[in-house]
């Protein structure tokens, strides 16, 4: 027996781990949901204004510390002059491009 109680407190101690991870990631859900809507809108408009309003290539406007944040990726339709930002498994949020209005953002994706 005395064999399989060093086996046992390993597999607690992992599993108390992954509570308390799990734990905390529910309870701080919200904010960070909250925080990476708001984090990529901003991410999508200002980009939006850098490539199509000011015509630079992404590389240049990603490369911008005003754009620049963590964990907020953005990526281009040129087809349909849009760009979007998103935060994995969190947040996504679009700004699309016309002459008449310039960059618009689409409804928040709550």
């Amino acid at each position: 027996m005395q064999s399989r109680q060093p086996a046992r407190w390993g597999r607690n101690l992992l599993l108390l781990i992954a509570a308390v991870a799990l734990g905390l990631t529910a309870w701080f859900w919200t904010r960070m949901r909250t925080d990476a809507v708001a984090r990529t809108a901003y991410a999508a408009q200002t980009a939006c204004l850098c490539r199509f309003a000011a015509g630079r290539p992404l590389a240049s406007c990603q490369a911008d510390p005003a754009i620049k944040q963590d964990w907020v990726g953005l990526h281009e339709d040129t087809a349909a002059r849009t760009l979007t930002a998103s935060v994995p498994l969190l947040a996504e949020q679009t700004s699309r491009w016309s002459r008449d209005a310039g960059c618009v953002q689409d409804v928040w994706k709550d």
